[in-house]
């Protein structure tokens, strides 16, 4: 256990480095939310909505930020070593998938952390925005960090499975995700189908959750139960998932072929 644990910080440590040597990526991936929360924040009062859909519009935009920040840098602990071409010598040392995902994370948490204080505040000071009441917001947010990592697991997946020249996957799905989740609508808006599928998105449940604090009404029963139920069982499945694409790319010569 101890460890495991070790490994754990070992790869957030490593995480954190590449964060603080790449500069320039970490304050890209602040410079697209704030550009979210004003070109939101503008349309809303151009529009002159009330103080609720005010509220609705500016937590969407916020959980979008967040969400994005925190899934990439799960995505960037594997891709820095496909990028580096030092993929074979990570998956050589003796750790597991969970280990460098769970790194990966509390650095992409700490990041979402920061990312939502800052969108926050320039809320709040810009826009007049309120945040709703601190068990609301905290258990949300906790949420939204759980779906990132579900979206930073699904990237590693899909390029063990089919090689870097689908990177652009870590970009793509969390945009799809808020898509079909309701970042700036309701999740009833939209056709029938779509409505149905977000439905299996946890992220659709936290925002639902989020934003009862301004006096929304909720579109499903059990908001909490199921983004949890389900994060906690796609977590779980896209573990499965890695351990399988690691086996077979380690038979089919794809993790040589991604440090090459």
């Amino acid at each position: 256990m101890k460890s495991t644990l070790i490994r754990i910080l070992a790869f957030a440590y490593r995480n954190y480095i590449f964060a603080v040597r790449n500069f320039a990526t970490f304050a890209e991936m602040l410079f697209w939310p704030t550009i979210g929360i004003f070109s939101v924040g503008l349309m809303a009062g151009f529009l002159k909505l009330d103080a609720q859909l005010n509220s609705f519009l500016l937590t969407g935009a916020i959980v979008a930020g967040v969400l994005q920040t925190s899934q990439l840098d799960v995505a960037f602990g594997f891709l820095y070593d496909v990028w580096s071409k030092s993929v074979k010598q990570t998956f050589i040392a003796p750790v597991k998938n969970i280990e460098y995902i769970l790194g990966s994370w509390l650095v992409g948490t700490l990041l979402g952390v920061i990312t939502f204080a800052l969108l926050a505040l320039l809320s709040v000071i810009v826009f007049k925005f309120k945040l709703p009441s601190i068990p609301v917001f905290l258990v949300s947010m906790t949420g939204v960090y759980m779906t990132a990592m579900i979206s930073g697991m699904a990237v590693i997946f899909f390029i063990l499975m089919f090689g870097q020249r689908i990177d652009i996957i870590a970009w793509m799905i969390s945009t799809l995700m808020m898509l079909l989740c309701g970042i700036y609508y309701p999740v009833t808006y939209l056709p029938k189908f779509f409505a149905d599928v977000a439905q299996f998105i946890p992220l659709t449940y936290f925002l639902e959750y989020f934003r009862t604090g301004y006096g929304f009404a909720l579109n499903f029963t059990h908001p909490l139960l199921k983004g949890f139920g389900l994060s906690v069982l796609y977590i779980g499945v896209l573990l499965y998932l890695i351990e399988v694409a690691c086996v077979k790319a380690k038979q089919s010569g794809m993790l040589v072929r991604l440090s090459e």
